[in-house]
């Protein structure tokens, strides 16, 4: 397969199967969770013929998507099915080995999209470790039983504290950019110097070191916080990890709640779930999202809440919705715009909001807040492009308002559809204390929904412009019509029942035309305003630069160094720099 500059570039080796997200960790073929409150460990001993795709062996704990969906599942259920859990140490379970990094066989022979997409994938899982030490008092620690090379360290990096082993042998390293001629693909970089601090000039030397650093070194260069012989080191991590949770305020008896398997059906171009419909037009290349708002009152007393589980309202919807983008991200890559509306009464929505703010100490309802803070996210970081319809029947008020505000387009209908027969009053967005706070003074982080760069929706929607947020601020809880919305200037355009069909209709097919490479750059340049953070740093500017790198002859080529790996010949690279 050669590019329009005439390079030749690696083709797919083989099929890549359609990814799901359902685990359980009676299912889990590459970890094992054991608990002994206030403490769970989680060992990786990846299964070398468990790959998600067939091809490559997992060997040397290596992983793929499928090891880092049972990651991502571990996590979530640590977080709502063990509140007593306080403290999580992830650990190796081969001898001197704790994870080689991503499988190179497998990277050598994905498609482009399924490796960017893993890279993301991959990246927010590590988030949400991160999340779970700062948000959620479940604090992360890294037991790092062996080698711990490219994305294995970049797993303990992701961990609160990191103890390595004593050995004389064991090390951590980044080696992508001399072994395989890509970058470290999930926040490495960026974790090394912005997280621990560690020198710029030793972190140069770190990431071009194939052999990495070890013992006392480690320590003194800031990759490690501690080391610990073979002989003590199982001991010193319990040690560390009782530590840290006798600091958090989960409680020690509180029961949990089981993330039960999702309510879903694929029926042609048509994914459903109980409060979600997501329709595929691929002529188009969209997808248009219905999420539901609440069929009746939602419990309200957080023993309710926690009876009712994951059949609450607030969780159940964002956890549909998490999964249906994943979905689409990983099996529907041809699928660039997704469309959102709601239906539902607003005041239902916001009864539900009322229940998170009223409860928002308690630690399932912080949970659940956190887990809506995390699909948004996901969300904005999904290359897609955003597009809302706010008409008659909408629910786009408190939480769901924030799918009106991380819209690339928003539309809102001006009055009613003029041959419609439901009665429907005109469309309403309100906004609420969840997606701005209310207080005086200047724009300042708050909110429920902060995005990847620090700031809300709205803040973001807003940056340079303080009286326009002033001026938003002073209606939150006002039901706002086409009008005054389009006048406070919270979505794009408010066309009326004669235009609305063309409208839209004439967005779409203008995305569609429109080269999805520059669009995906394009949306993440603006989406994500004012301060850099180590998370917009990790999936603007990282995965900015991987996904080139990732199409380069350096890297995927023939001749390029993750087809070269492991075949005893030296890759052959065009010497370049562009």
């Amino acid at each position: 397969m050669v590019n329009e500059q005439g390079e030749r570039m690696a083709s797919n080796d083989r099929t890549e199967q359609p990814v799901t997200f359902d685990r359980h960790p009676s299912t889990y073929r590459h970890w094992r969770l054991t608990i002994d409150a206030p403490v769970a460990r989680l060992t990786m001993e990846v299964d070398p013929d468990g790959g998600l795709n067939e091809g490559y062996q997992l060997k040397l704990n290596s992983y793929d998507l499928g090891v880092d969906i049972e990651l991502n599942d571990a996590v979530q259920r640590l977080r709502f099915e063990h509140p007593e859990v306080r403290a999580v140490i992830v650990t190796g379970g081969l001898d001197k080995m704790f994870c080689a990094g991503a499988n190179i066989q497998m990277l050598a022979g994905a498609s482009h999209h399924h490796k960017v997409n893993f890279c993301k994938f991959t990246n927010e899982t590590r988030n949400s470790i991160e999340d779970a030490s700062a948000s959620s008092q479940q604090v992360w620690l890294a037991a790092v039983n062996g080698t711990a090379a490219g994305g294995g360290y970049e797993l303990a990096l992701a961990c609160d504290d990191i103890l390595l082993v004593d050995d004389r042998s064991s090390a951590v390293s980044l080696p992508e950019v001399p072994l395989l001629g890509v970058l470290p693909g999930t926040g490495g970089l960026t974790r090394v110097v912005d997280k621990r601090h560690v020198r710029r000039d030793l972190a140069d030397v770190f990431a071009t070191r194939t052999e990495g650093v070890r013992g006392a070194q480690a320590v003194e260069w800031g990759l490690v916080d501690a080391v610990a012989p073979r002989t003590k080191f199982d001991e010193e991590a319990t040690s560390r990890a009782l530590a840290r949770a006798e600091a958090s305020d989960r409680p020690a008896d509180a029961p949990g709640i089981e993330l039960t398997p999702l309510d879903r059906t694929v029926d042609g171009g048509v994914i459903r779930y109980p409060n979600l419909e997501v329709r595929l037009e691929r002529d188009l290349g969209t997808a248009w999202f219905t999420l539901s708002g609440p069929s009746g009152a939602v419990e309200a007393t957080p023993e309710a809440i926690v009876a009712a589980g994951a059949s609450f309202w607030p969780l159940a919807l964002a956890r549909e919705f998490d999964d249906a983008m994943l979905h689409l991200r990983f099996n529907e890559p041809e699928i660039g715009t997704w469309v959102l509306q709601t239906k539902g009464d607003p005041s239902a929505v916001l009864a539900a909001d009322d229940v998170l703010r009223e409860h928002a100490g308690h630690w399932l309802v912080r949970e659940i807040t956190l887990f809506w803070r995390r699909t948004l996210k996901r969300l904005d970081l999904s290359a897609r492009s955003i597009v809302t319809l706010v008409t008659p029947g909408s629910c786009f008020a408190g939480t769901l308002a924030e799918l009106a505000l991380a819209a690339d387009r928003s539309y809102m209908l001006d009055g009613i559809f003029e041959d419609a027969d439901d009665g429907l009053p005109p469309a309403e967005l309100v906004l609420t204390d969840a997606n701005c706070p209310s207080g005086e003074g200047p724009p300042s982080p708050g909110g429920w929904y902060p995005m990847s760069n620090g700031l809300t929706r709205l803040q973001s929607r807003f940056y340079g412009h303080d009286e326009a947020l002033d001026a938003t601020r002073s209606v939150l809880g006002k039901h706002l019509q086409a009008g005054e919305v389009s006048s406070l200037g919270l979505v794009t355009f408010t066309p009326d029942d004669i235009d609305w069909e063309d409208e839209i209709r004439l967005c779409l097919e203008e995305r569609a035309s429109f080269s999805p490479d520059a669009l995906t750059g394009m949306e993440a340049n603006y989406r994500f305003v004012g301060p850099e953070t180590l998370e917009t740093k990790i999936f603007s500017r990282l995965t900015a630069w991987q996904n080139w790198i990732f199409q380069r002859p350096n890297a995927s080529g023939p001749d390029g160094a993750l087809r070269r790996y492991g075949s005893g010949s030296r890759p052959s690279y065009d010497r370049k720099r562009v």
